[in-house]
């Protein structure tokens, strides 16, 4: 055990020399824009319940068209905001007792006051206001500041968020597919861990990208940009495979992973990960494919199926297909380290190979420079709050994703519609085959003929369209319980 221990040390201080002395600032994670949804999935006329950092947070769109976020509770009695309603005026309604709020977080509306002096005396009480944080829509999502109060507004026009540069350019050589969101049941560290490390690539995602009995070999990782507190660290692949020349993964504090591989042809390959950290054993994914053609104007092949133009909706629920293939290896991963840590994170684990050397920087950053840990919001345990353990809950599809995503709502109503036709559509045909054959038997019987007689050609072409529509119907049905759960084991993957 010394032994093992001593070597991830070596690996561990080989690190710490190749990179600059531990500077005296912490990061500050409250003082950080956070992308907490992507915006044209959101429903407007609703608000929408969601944490950041541990804080209970709502958002909703105000009479002006932008997108607010409140602290989820009413100051009348505290109740959650969330529950509440948006009205036509653009006000956000509680549904307790019908106080109303503006987009700056001014109550105007208290109607159970005796006359309009004293409802409006009330209103510009500072009690009355709701908890405002500083929002903002930049590249499709809403960014949230985790700050609230007048400082915090000041101090989140100083910092910009960590946008994707290639996005900013508007140039018709660049190309972007949607973006994908998920509530995760594994850890803001656990999601950067596990993007920060290409070596379990072609194992854990086995015959979607890469082939675990041919794809697991050798590659060093070395470090491009030096650790820092405030712009974090980034690593090259050496040596690539493929068509890849180059390939860098650089994290990008607080919530961003940025994987860019160069082709050898032209062109750049993104892909813009976003972790937001929600509360403890969950974050909140968000992310999407970028392309940059090459000069001749090719464009480079994406993250295999998903590269591909497929509607939004169609790529959400195959998400599934890839998110599920290590869900379960974070989420117990993080509870066993919960239970079994005592000390630094190196101590509980065995990692002597440099395919570990970024998820080790990942730690000595958190460690070093950002406090140890996310300072969650006053009222949560800052260790894991052990929640589910049963793997049908954790392949949620439904609270995790579609119920969130107004996209994947319409496709499923749809795809609803389109079932119970194609079973209508069976019965009626498989009701004409009867009617066609009984009028065969009852002319063959009037005619005082054989009833031996096969049925007709048209009995045939009903009963054979009736059965194809009626299995096409079973197969919507079962293709709509991807919307809601998609259970995946390593076992049944050959």
């Amino acid at each position: 055990m010394t032994t093992e221990i001593n070597l991830q040390a070596n690996l561990f201080n080989h690190l710490n020399n190749e990179q600059t002395q531990a500077d005296s600032e912490v990061f500050q994670w409250t003082k950080q824009w956070y992308p907490v949804a992507v915006v044209e999935y959101l429903d407007p006329s609703r608000p929408h319940a969601m944490q950041l950092l541990g804080k209970d947070i709502v958002l909703w769109r105000d009479g002006a068209g932008q997108w607010r976020c409140f602290e989820d509770v009413c100051p009348h009695r505290l109740v959650p905001l969330s529950q509440g309603r948006v009205e036509a005026d653009g006000t956000l309604l509680c549904a307790y007792h019908a106080w109303r709020f503006d987009g700056q977080g001014q109550c105007v509306g208290i109607p159970q006051s005796i006359d309009q002096q004293t409802e409006a005396n009330n209103c510009t009480n500072p009690k009355s206001c709701a908890i405002v944080y500083p929002t903002q829509e930049n590249q499709g999502l809403l960014w949230v500041w985790a700050e609230s109060g007048e400082q915090a507004q000041k101090e989140s026009q100083l910092r910009k968020p960590r946008l994707v540069p290639e996005l900013e350019e508007k140039s018709d050589q660049v190309v972007q597919l949607f973006w994908n969101f998920r509530d995760l049941p594994y850890g803001w560290d656990y999601f950067m861990e596990n993007v920060a490390d290409p070596a379990h690539v072609p194992v854990s995602h086995h015959g979607i990208v890469g082939d675990r009995y041919k794809d697991a070999k050798y590659y060093d990782m070395i470090p491009v940009r030096k650790i820092s507190t405030q712009e974090g660290f980034a690593f090259e692949i050496q040596p690539t495979t493929g068509n890849i020349e180059q390939a860098i993964h650089d994290f990008q504090p607080p919530c961003h992973m940025r994987i860019v591989s160069f082709p050898k042809d032209g062109g750049k390959f993104i892909l813009a990960l976003y972790a937001t950290p929600t509360r403890p054993g969950w974050c909140r994914h968000i992310g999407c494919q970028v392309f940059v053609k090459n000069p001749q104007g090719k464009t480079p092949a994406g993250l295999s199926i998903f590269g591909l133009p497929l509607p939004t909706w169609l790529g959400h629920v195959l998400a599934s297909l890839f998110l599920h293939q290590d869900m379960l290896f974070l989420h117990y991963q993080e509870k066993v380290i919960a239970q079994r840590r005592k000390g630094k994170w190196l101590s509980a684990v065995f990692t002597p190979n440099p395919q570990d050397k970024m998820v080790i920087t990942l730690r000595q950053w958190l460690d070093q420079r950002a406090g140890g840990g996310i300072p969650w919001a006053e009222g949560y345990s800052h260790n894991l709050a052990l929640g589910e353990t049963e793997p049908q809950q954790l392949f949620d599809v439904w609270k995790t994703h579609t119920q969130h995503c107004t996209v994947c709502q319409n496709a499923l109503t749809n795809i609803n519609r389109l079932k119970v036709s194609a079973y209508i559509v069976a019965a009626v045909l498989c009701l004409l085959a009867v009617m066609i054959d009984a009028r065969m038997v009852a002319t063959q019987a009037a005619l005082a003929q054989s009833l031996t007689v096969l049925p007709p050609l048209g009995f045939w072409l009903a009963l054979g369209s009736g059965v194809l529509f009626a299995v096409v119907g079973y197969l919507l049905q079962k293709f709509s319980r991807l919307f809601y759960v998609y259970e995946f084991q390593h076992f049944r993957n050959p």
